[in-house]
């Protein structure tokens, strides 16, 4: 049976949060930017409706429009966070810069209870996950592939003709080309992209039209 995904788009940087669950509404919970109250029950009330059962919590990276609802799952859900370790100080970070976009009622995520490595295969219920490092936006960004289900959670790595800032702490175009080139292009093309914002797009599509080939 196939795996199914849902996307909200939360907070002033419209950021994509997914959850992802499997027939028996085991659920992984990625990304959540969840900071309003309207936000946080929008979550919340789904979680509950489709009587979905979170099994953990999963980060791409670790810029703030990525973790703003770290600390509110953590509070709700009795789960592990996963994240890459090259981005904890990049996590440790938003405390001090959240004021500075408005968030001022920012609760600071947990540290992460696991490490997320390159290859890594996690697997929760009959969701198969490989974990691939794909720095260049960020110093510990992955992205999540779910290759029976044939799609890939890419947080901000690539985007529908675009591709993730390469300006902010940890950015740096060349890395990123490396991991779009050798990671992302070498899947398969019918490989569904979930952005961290904006549409979905595919691996065939972004190979033939995305902007990074100028660069």
């Amino acid at each position: 049976m196939s795996l199914q995904i849902h996307s909200f788009q939360f907070n002033a940087f419209q950021e994509n949060s997914y959850l992802v669950w499997d027939e028996n509404k085991n659920c992984l919970i990625i990304d959540p930017g969840c900071y309003s109250t309207q936000e946080q029950n929008e979550l919340l009330n789904f979680i509950h409706e489709n009587e979905l059962n979170p099994c953990a919590l999963l980060n791409t990276h670790a810029h703030i429009d990525h973790v703003l609802g770290n600390a509110f799952i953590k509070k709700n859900f009795d789960i592990d966070y996963y994240l890459h370790q090259d981005d904890l100080n990049t996590l440790k970070s938003v405390e001090a810069y959240a004021h500075l976009y408005g968030f001022d009622g920012y609760k600071p995520s947990p540290e992460p209870d696991k490490f997320l490595t390159h290859n890594q295969k996690l697997t929760f219920g009959s969701m198969e996950i490989t974990v691939f490092h794909t720095p260049g936006h960020a110093l510990g960004h992955v992205v999540f592939y779910f290759e029976k289900a044939g799609f890939i959670v890419n947080g901000d790595v690539l985007f529908k003709g675009s591709f993730g800032r390469v300006d902010l702490p940890g950015g740096n175009i060349e890395i990123l080309k490396k991991s779009i080139f050798d990671i992302m292009f070498k899947l398969p093309d019918h490989t569904v992209i979930f952005c961290g914002h904006g549409p979905e797009t595919t691996v065939g599509i972004e190979k033939k039209f995305n902007y990074i080939h100028q660069f």
